[in-house]
């Protein structure tokens, strides 16, 4: 199984959102976090990530004469390599942007179920702005989000703070240039 098919899945995705902190967490632990979530498959899907290498044993303990792991997530490969990324085809994207959209829908109704969700003082947010932009422009919107999500990424779970899962979506709504454009512009790879 590729990084694409192994990652573009929204229990899969749901796993690596619950395990970003870089705590370890028993699989018990993981239905907890997913109640939506059938046992047998928060189970399989950690038993996948775990034998992909995307999650790793941290620890084992007997517990009821079975052995119970906790797993750590190895962040460097809970990516879509490169080169899979590039090759993806039309199909492929949909089938990303479906799971990214079921993950988002799953977590969002997980915290609205929650019973102590307060979207107004949580700062809950689901805004969608319609932009021109140039391809320049593009970019360095791209780059000024980077500059102030990576040193946030790097922030771990301590008191006073709650895990908040941010998800720009960026795509071009019509697929042509603006009007006083031509049809060919040079476009950045």
């Amino acid at each position: 199984m590729n990084s694409l098919e192994l990652l573009a899945h929204p229990v899969r995705l749901r796993i690596v959102h619950a395990m970003s902190a870089g705590e370890a967490h028993t699989t018990a632990q993981l239905c907890a976090r997913l109640p939506d979530v059938s046992k047998a498959t928060v189970y399989r899907h950690v038993d996948i990530l775990a034998s992909a290498g995307i999650l790793e044993v941290a620890g084992e303990q007997r517990v009821r004469g079975a052995v119970e792991r906790s797993y750590r997530l190895r962040r460097e490969s809970a990516v879509i390599d490169p080169e899979t990324a590039a090759s993806a085809t039309p199909e492929d994207h949909r089938a990303i942007f479906a799971a990214a959209m079921a993950t988002l829908l799953a977590e969002f109704n997980t915290y609205l179920d929650s019973g102590s969700a307060d979207p107004a003082t949580d700062l809950v947010g689901y805004r969608q702005h319609a932009l021109w932009l140039s391809p320049a422009e593009v970019a360095e919107l791209i780059e000024d989000l980077r500059a102030a999500l990576l040193p946030r990424l790097r922030n771990s779970p301590e008191p006073g703070r709650a895990q908040y899962l941010l998800s720009p979506v960026l795509f071009p709504t019509a697929g042509r240039p603006a009007p006083d454009q031509p049809a060919d512009i040079e476009r950045n790879p």
